[in-house]
């Protein structure tokens, strides 16, 4: 398996889409308000909004450049929309209407005929004939004035260079004042029939499609909810993945909202989710469903902070609310209140009924249900619900060793978490009967300190308290933490019994842009999920994937291996001929001073074996091994002769002959390699039972394993600044350089020495 991060305009595979096409239409808006658009046709889309404030407004809007695809799936960046036409059909209820004052206006943003920075702003209704809440709107872009004025009375728009358009979307009590709405607004609109002609009408789009793999999907409303499910689900199927998505539902945007002053609180008035999340949900579930897709439904017991009563939250013991990182922060819900987890049970029984009622399989993830940790080693579960729950000891730090009474509180809480989570499988069954109930655990929380486990993986998860159970672990994930990885999961798998083909595992994420390099070990990562025989693995998540490019490769061509862990036979290879390459661009200039630009940072090996051929009996041994490696299709071992050690060239290893890291604390896995005078070389095929391992110059007999591709992974992360080394001997990875094999008894026969090149593959 491999992976790619492809660069925007990588896509070499293009189709066509006309200008506007509804799949590619997102929305915006401020907080408090929701909205969400979903294609109804294939020229129409619809949006439902739910308004709190008196200036709320929400935008519907159309990107000049694609900022949400892959860049194996996104439409080309055109800014000139002069040789466009675009007409629909304009439907609303619950909104201003066309005629209004702050009715619907299309904002166009961009820079004039002079390069200066505009904005004009287009009242539809100047453009529309029939009713304000039904009628067709007629624009042609190279004749489009903006202002409030009759058609040819306003500003003429110059749509030559622009960046984004929307259409605004305001309530009927809209005053642009700040100040709650006497009742939440509902409100829609309904465009279809888009058509867009012209000369300009027309955009490229990336059409490539990946091969079908078996790495799944992990997506999530917050970060998806401004996009149709049409455009979601077009970049999962393109990208090859398939059977199964595992969808977060969120913390920010699913709920309703009911005023208490300034101030909004989550609120089950109507229903427990949004208009607007419900419209985006179920055409989310039809499609998927349409597509052979299961989707597991997501739900934590995290909330957006604003918006959670304050006796809902877990606590510290000074009474401060728990409180996540992300800006602005979400909350926890306590296990132990009733009204929090009455809440939550009505918003699982919402998202079961849509996969219910679309006829999809309900599969409903309880997601990393826990009581929070601060940095600090603080736990959170002091809120007045606990307190009177089951009487919380004083714990300062829960990472450090405990005495009797405190390991008792942590169980008690354990108790409580898992009779929160019975009751909230329970409330989604008695929805939707028979519905798969997934429990997903962040491993960190196994492994931090020796005790907290106890509240936050309590034995009352046991299998089969859950049919499935999910394992993530991002920050190791992240950091190459392998070692981390393979104890929380062994740790996890003893202490709840699941086997691993009733086990998941999430890889992931990338939180920032500037941190994409963490693709590499997130792709380790789930190369290791599958090799534990994982049932199911998943890259958390599409927002990410999208935004860097990240491309997974599947097994190919009838699951050929590319490499077999055999050695070339040890007789040949003796009197091999060895030619280290390196690839050196040279310029010569006019007055005869070069230029040199090497390519690759280190040596490319190359062998001719044919020396070692002297007889039948070789011939006999090289055709066979030649055929069982078919050519050059598969790769395999080699000791070069000359250099196989890491002590000089050949001799006896040692544990302190090569530095291969210094530890941090927290790393547990070290690459080895070799030191050439300041070059350094990866060894990917160290000799089974010949690698030697030293901390500090304290050789380590135990404590520490030899993973794939010649990976130290320890147990235990080595101390802040402790200089790790080993010794080791190793083979090449090479391959046949040809498909072909030309050798002949007459060759030998006559002290001529036959050709039989290998090349070295490169390992990463």
């Amino acid at each position: 398996m491999g992976h790619w991060l492809a660069p925007a305009g990588a896509a070499k595979q293009l189709g066509f889409i006309k200008r506007f096409d509804a799949r590619f239409w997102s929305v915006n808006f401020p907080r408090p308000m929701m909205a969400s658009v979903v294609t109804t046709g294939p020229n129409a889309l619809r949006v439902d909004a739910v308004f709190y404030k008196a200036n709320d407004l929400a935008g519907l809007i159309w990107e000049t450049e694609d900022r949400f695809d892959h860049p194996l799936t996104a439409y080309e960046t055109a800014r000139d929309f002069r040789t466009c036409r675009l007409s629909f059909r304009w439907r609303s209820q619950g909104l201003r209407g066309l005629d209004a004052i702050d009715g619907p206006t299309l904002t166009i943003e961009g820079r004039d005929s002079s390069g200066a920075a505009r904005s004009w702003y287009v009242r539809l209704w100047n453009y529309a004939v029939g009713t304000p809440e039904d009628a067709v709107v007629s624009l042609d872009f190279a004749d489009v004035e903006g202002g409030f004025l009759f058609p040819h009375e306003g500003e003429a728009v110059w749509a030559g260079d622009v960046d984004r358009m929307f259409i605004s979307l305001v309530p009927p009590g809209y005053t642009k004042e700040d100040v709650p709405l006497a009742t939440p607004a509902e409100g829609w609109v309904e465009i279809s029939d888009i058509v867009c002609d012209g000369s300009g009408s027309v955009l490229s789009i990336g059409d490539t499609l990946v091969p079908e793999h078996r790495l799944r999907m992990a997506t999530g409303y917050d970060d998806l909810y401004h996009v149709t499910p049409a455009r979601l689900l077009r970049n999962v199927v393109h990208l090859g993945y398939r059977r199964i998505i595992n969808h977060y539902v969120g913390m920010s945007h699913y709920f309703r909202l009911e005023a208490l002053g300034s101030d909004f609180y989550v609120s089950l008035a109507g229903s427990a989710l949004n208009v607007a999340c419900s419209a985006w949900h179920r055409d989310l579930v039809t499609r998927a469903k349409e597509l052979g897709f299961d989707l597991i439904l997501s739900l934590s017991y995290e909330l957006l902070d604003q918006h959670c009563w304050n006796d809902w939250k877990q606590r510290a013991e000074d009474g401060s609310p728990a409180l996540t990182g992300w800006e602005p922060p979400s909350t926890l819900l306590s296990p132990a209140h009733s009204g929090a987890m009455f809440y939550l049970q009505a918003v699982g029984r919402a998202f079961a009924a849509i996969a219910r009622d679309a006829g999809a399989a309900v599969r409903f993830q309880v997601g990393e249900p826990w009581w929070w940790v601060r940095a600090d080693g603080r736990i959170c579960l002091y809120d007045a619900a606990a307190v009177s729950a089951f009487a919380p000891v004083s714990i300062a730090d829960v990472r450090v060793p405990l005495d009797e009474e405190q390991k008792a509180t942590l169980d008690a809480a354990g108790a409580v978490l898992a009779q929160s989570t019975a009751d909230l499988v329970a409330a989604v069954r008695a929805e939707a009967p028979g519905a798969e109930a997934l429990l997903l655990v962040y491993l960190p929380t196994v492994l931090e300190g020796t005790e907290v486990k106890r509240a936050n993986v309590p034995v009352a998860w046991s299998a089969p308290a859950f049919d499935v159970l999910q394992l993530e672990d991002y920050d190791w994930a992240t950091t190459g933490n392998g070692g981390a990885t393979a104890r929380g999961v062994a740790e996890t798998s003893v202490r709840l019994g699941y086997p691993v083909e009733e086990q998941h595992y999430f890889a992931g994420f990338v939180l920032n842009l500037e941190d994409k390099h963490q693709w590499k070990p997130i792709a380790a990562a789930a190369e290791a999920g599958f090799a534990r025989g994982t049932a199911e693995v998943f890259v958390w998540a599409l927002p990410q994937v999208l935004r860097d490019g990240f491309t997974w490769f599947g097994e190919g061509e009838a699951a050929v291996e590319a490499f077999e862990d055999v050695r070339f036979p040890v007789a040949l290879g003796r009197e091999a001929v060895v030619e280290p390459a390196f690839s050196t661009a040279v310029v010569t200039t006019a007055s005869g001073a070069e230029q040199r630009n090497s390519d690759w940072a280190d040596a490319r090996m190359r062998f001719d074996a044919g020396p070692g051929v002297r007889g039948e009996a070789e011939l006999q041994a090289l055709i066979a091994f030649f055929r069982a490696r078919r050519g050059a299709a598969v790769g395999f071992r080699f000791e070069d002769p000359y250099d196989n050690s890491s002590s000089g060239m050949t001799g006896e290893p040692h544990p302190t002959d090569q530095p291969i890291g210094v530890g941090d604390g927290l790393r547990t896995e070290f690459e080895l390699v070799k030191h050439y005078e300041g070059q350094v070389r990866r060894i990917t095929r160290p000799v089974a039972g010949s690698v030697r391992v030293s901390v500090d110059g304290a050789e380590q007999m135990i404590g520490w394993t030899l993973a794939a591709k010649g990976m130290v992974r320890f147990e235990v992360a080595p101390a802040a600044g402790a200089e790790v080394r080993a010794g080791f001997r190793f083979d090449v990875p090479v391959r046949f350089a040809e498909d072909r094999l030309s050798v002949s008894r007459a060759t030998f026969a006559a002290g001529e020495a036959a050709s039989v090149p290998l090349v070295e593959i490169r390992e990463g």
